[in-house]
């Protein structure tokens, strides 16, 4: 089973099911990548519909500890992205893995 989806994988997917050149495709699967990032970059939130919501969320510095030589470290506040799925995603992933 694969687990990991390139960015080709997709533009194979728009350029065979739509028909488009692989340039085509290639310019309209950056294009979404791209206003999807931007979008969150901006406005800290963004929900696709009958998908989920990606959130930007700070989370504050704290101090860590290296497992191997048990020196303490500062980690440093940074922004993280979170996801929480949608009804229906969550429905449709529960049925594939039930059927």
């Amino acid at each position: 089973m694969r687990i990991n989806l390139t960015k080709r994988d997709l533009v194979n997917t728009v350029y065979m099911q739509l028909g488009f050149s692989k340039q085509i495709s290639e310019s309209l699967i950056e294009e979404l990548l791209f206003t999807i990032v931007n979008n969150i970059k901006i406005e800290k939130k963004l929900k696709l519909s009958k998908f989920g919501t990606f959130v930007i969320r700070q989370k504050k510095s704290r101090i860590g500890r290296n497992p191997k030589t048990k020196v303490a470290t500062v980690i440093t506040s940074r922004n993280v992205v979170l996801f929480k799925p949608s009804k229906e995603f969550k429905e449709f992933v529960n049925l594939k893995e039930n059927g």
